[in-house]
């Protein structure tokens, strides 16, 4: 796993989210990275309770300018979330993931999709004539039965736990993951 790459992402969404702020930016190291595509998706918890996370699926721009984008938009645009308060910062404690492309995922039926799913490394993307729903293989954390975390997924993408038909597509990734140190 690159520490550096990382490193820089997590200053740069750090910066992004305290520009809005006023704050001064933190001195941004330099990676070769930053400047190729990449999809990213930037989670913010305080006191390990969720404050927001917002991504991209795929790559459509540079590294650098996604994870600031992203960062934003978790700290400003998630709408399950009131915007991040200028107080709140300090106490925000910033995640970035680094997708790899997603894998379409074959299978006959609900229970051979089901059984496909790696607890711990995939992360899932689940489409249906329009709706869309994705976890982070982090979810698996809080979800680590391969079923529940199927149904919750189905319910993020707006269908009901017990739905399924047979054009429904799956897709896998995986992700580098980086956080800043837990904050007292």
């Amino acid at each position: 796993m690159n520490e550096h790459l990382g490193r820089a992402l997590l200053i740069r969404a750090r910066n992004a989210i305290a520009g809005q702020f006023g704050v001064p930016p933190a001195p941004e190291p330099d990676d070769p990275g930053l400047d190729r595509p990449g999809a990213t998706f930037v989670t913010l918890t305080q006191q390990g309770q969720l404050r927001g996370c917002i991504g991209s699926l795929e790559a459509h721009r540079t590294l650098d300018v996604d994870v600031r984008s992203n960062a934003r938009a978790a700290a400003f645009g998630d709408p399950r979330f009131a915007p991040l308060a200028a107080d709140e910062l300090a106490r925000t404690r910033v995640e970035v993931s680094l997708l790899t492309p997603a894998a379409p995922i074959a299978f006959s039926d609900e229970d051979d999709a089901i059984r496909q799913l790696r607890p711990g490394i995939d992360g899932v993307i689940l489409e249906w004539r329009g709706r869309r729903g994705t976890f982070l293989p982090q979810v698996w954390e809080s979800l680590p039965e391969r079923r529940r975390f199927f149904t919750h997924l189905k319910q993020k993408a707006g269908l009901s736990a017990d739905f399924w038909a047979p054009d429904v597509k799956l897709f896998r990734y995986e992700v580098q993951k980086w956080q800043e140190p837990t904050t007292s």
